[in-house]
């Protein structure tokens, strides 16, 4: 570690820490669409995932402003100077709560929670689902894990750092197909990369029961990007 300088030590952190945020939204896309006899407690998972997921990303954001800027107790203008200081920050360094980050976000970046009330339930259930009880009032925990990615992360993560939300997932046989097939019945808006493409479902049949509205809003996504 001591080979490397100081500053570019600091400057890897908002990498590594989005690093992480994509593996941990990885893991929430499949746990909360992919549900199969056996695997019941993928959607409690779901929910631990997606917030995992939401506070690496709004840290990294946060890192890429300042990477001191992550730590609850760091002095930003007290910049560690050698690599022993820099290994005892990233041990034993407290950064913010989960419940704390959109304000900070806010702070640091003037950026917004997309839906902050919506980031609280996600909030509450991933509490309750850690102290091993089910979260109050959420008869399906995969649809709110998807709720707090497409309606939280997926606008954030879009403009921040040009990623889509559907394109991080675990299904290696057909990629995304299934994933939006399951966003296209909950009728969740998610954003569409340009080469956004489906050849394992029918788009026409997976919005055919969706209200007007979301079928609009589909249709002028595709039309958009070229697709329709």
């Amino acid at each position: 570690m001591s080979a490397v300088p100081i500053q570019s030590q600091l400057t890897q952190i908002p990498d590594r820490i989005l690093g992480l945020a994509e593996s941990a939204l990885r893991q929430a896309n499949m746990h909360a669409a992919f549900l199969d006899p056996g695997n019941e407690h993928w959607g409690l998972m779901s929910v631990l995932n997606a917030a995992h997921a939401g506070e690496l990303f709004i840290k990294a954001m946060i890192a890429k402003v300042d990477p001191l800027l992550v730590f609850a107790k760091v002095d930003p203008a007290a910049i560690p100077t050698n690599p022993s200081e820099i290994a005892a920050l990233l041990s034993n360094g407290k950064t913010h709560n989960f419940e704390k980050l959109p304000d900070v976000l806010k702070a640091i970046t003037g950026l917004s929670i997309p839906d902050a009330v919506l980031f609280e339930r996600l909030r509450k259930a991933r509490n309750s689902i850690q102290h091993f009880c089910a979260p109050d009032g959420e008869q399906d925990p995969s649809r709110l894990a998807l709720e707090f990615v497409y309606s939280v992360l997926d606008p954030l993560i879009r403009t921040q750092f040009g990623l889509f939300a559907i394109e991080f997932h675990e299904d290696h046989n057909v990629g995304y197909d299934y994933l939006v097939a399951v966003l296209l019945r909950h009728q969740l808006r998610f954003s569409l990369p340009d080469d956004f493409d489906v050849s394992e479902i029918d788009l026409d049949e997976e919005i055919a029961a969706a209200t007007g509205g979301y079928k609009a809003w589909f249709r002028n996504e595709l039309h958009r990007i070229g697709k329709a």
